[in-house]
Formats: C-alpha cells, sequence, structure tokens
C-alpha cells in the first residue's frame, strides 16, 4: 500500500497522472515478496511458533523446508526485479536484502557502551523494517522522476515511517496483550532483546545494564526488565521518539505536489502511531 500510494503520488508531482506504470506495481510486489521472505526466515532464527496469529511455516513444515520455502520467495522476487531492466532500481533493491542480513547479524550481537548500544539499535532497526519501506519508495520514484530531489523524499518518507513503525511495534512488545499481538508479550525480552523502551529503562535502572549484557538469559531477568521498563518511563519516550519519526515523514512527504495519495501518506503516519497490533 505504501508503495503504490508513493508511486501515484510521485507520478502526480511529475505532471503525470495518477495511474500506475506496471514496473512500479511490479516493485511493490516484489517488495511484499521480500518482506514476507524475510518474515519467514526471521521465524526460524527466533523458533516462533505464532505470526499474525497463526501458526508459522516452521512449526508445521520444520526448519529446512521454511529456510527454502523463505529462498524460494527471494528468488521469485529476483527474477520479477531483473525483469524491471532498469540497473538503478536493481541497484536500490538489491540493498535492501543485504540490509535485511546486516540487520539480523546486528540483532545477533549488543554493545557494551549505552551510547553506542543506542545507535547500534536505531541502525539495526534501519536495515531490518526501514530499509525495506524507504528503498522501494526510492525504487517507484526513480521510474517516473530525474530529480534527485525526489528521490530523497520518497526515501526519507519511507526511512522514518519505517523506524516509528518498529519502534511502535517495540512498545507494543510490553503493552498490548498477547491476542492483539498475535505473539507473546514480552517476546523480545524473552529472544535476549534489549529495544527502545528498555534502552530508554536502564537510564533510571541501571542494574537493566549487566541483563542486557548477558541478553536476560539468567533466572527472573525477563520479569524483572519488564517490571523496571513498566516502573521507568521508557514506553512513553519510545513512544514520543516514534512520534518525532513521524513528523519528519510527514515534512519529508508534504514537499511534494498536493494530490489524494500524498494526502494518505501523511494519515497513514497517523495510523502508524495509533495502532494496537
Amino acid at each position: 500500500m505504501i508503495v503504490v500510494l508513493m508511486a501515484r503520488a510521485c507520478n502526480i508531482h511529475s505532471n503525470r497522472d495518477g495511474d500506475l506504470l506496471p514496473a512500479q506495481r511490479s516493485i511493490a510486489m516484489i517488495s511484499e515478496m521480500i518482506h514476507t521472505a524475510s518474515l519467514v526466515h526471521d521465524d526460524v532464527i527466533d523458533g516462533a511458533d505464532m505470526r499474525r496469529g497463526k501458526t508459522t511455516i516452521n512449526e508445521v513444515w520444520g526448519e529446512r523446508k521454511a529456510i527454502l520455502a523463505g529462498d524460494f520467495i527471494l528468488s521469485a522476487a529476483s527474477t520479477a526485479l531483473a525483469r524491471i531492466g532498469n540497473t538503478a532500481v536493481v541497484s536500490v533493491l538489491s540493498q535492501v536484502i543485504e540490509d535485511l542480513v546486516r540487520g539480523e547479524f546486528m540483532q545477533l550481537g549488543s554493545k557494551e557502551n549505552e551510547n553506542e548500544r543506542f545507535k547500534h539499535y536505531l541502525e539495526k532497526t534501519f536495515k531490518k523494517t526501514a530499509s525495506l519501506i524507504a528503498n522501494s519508495c526510492k525504487a517507484v520514484s526513480i521510474l517516473v522522476s530525474s530529480d534527485p530531489e525526489v528521490h530523497e523524499i520518497a526515501y526519507q518518507y519511507g526511512r522514518n515511517v519505517g523506524i516509528a513503525f518498529q519502534l511502535v511495534d517495540d512498545v507494543l512488545d510490553f503493552t498490548s496483550c498477547a491476542n492483539q499481538l498475535g505473539k507473546p508479550s514480552a517476546a523480545d525480552l524473552r529472544l535476549g532483546l534489549a529495544t527502545g523502551p528498555v534502552l530508554f529503562a536502564c537510564q533510571q535502572f541501571p542494574e537493566l545494564h549487566s541483563m542486557i549484557m548477558r541478553r536476560f538469559g539468567s533466572d527472573g531477568d525477563v520479569d524483572r526488565a519488564w517490571r523496571y521498563v513498566l516502573e521507568s518511563d521508557g514506553v512513553e519516550q519510545t513512544s514520543f521518539l516514534a512520534q518525532r519519526y513521524c513528523h519528519e515523514a510527514t515534512r519529508q512527504i508534504s514537499r511534494l505536489q498536493p494530490s489524494p495519495e500524498r494526502d494518505a501518506l501523511i494519515r497513514l503516519t497517523e495510523l502508524v502511531l495509533s495502532r494496537d497490533k
């Protein structure tokens, strides 16, 4: 939906009608395929048995078939990408796959220094979540405009919305029940991940530092970290940061010519902030 709206907004900005070009429609599908493949692989890495309230592929068919299924979706996406035949678009969307892998490796590690830790978290968030949206938006803008400024607007909108989306996701891990999320609450803590609410809470509860370094691996760590986060303002600070990213996304997209699609992208930033699952 984001990619289609961005394509139409860029088309109108470039004095065309809002109709999608066939290659833009393909980019929207390719983005969805890359996203789906990354989720299939993520569930294997996390050992997850539920995804959006449904049983995961690895739970039904086993890890080997799940990995191959993710690989197959990626190969189909790569074939569709090659058919577009635009080298700039191929380069931009290939970056997404590299970022997804680098982001997954970053998630496996953590930083000793607290300042580096937050920078590491935001960079990981960009690579794992926001890069796909940012580069997909940029790709559809490349097809209708030769203006680097338009490419940058599309990219920055996607980047900021993507980071905000993940920040809200990390908040919901502490504030939403498992029924709403479709996955167990405190899932990130159980995976050993220190997300925004935990990193902010660490400023008020330094005891979290040692828990973060051992990836909440000792008995009682998950429950204690959960309590510390809820007693701190970590959730509020993370929500406020998400709002800042959404405001920047709105500022960027507002530079395009007015259109219903541009306005829909602005409203979409509000939906990102208000969602509860």
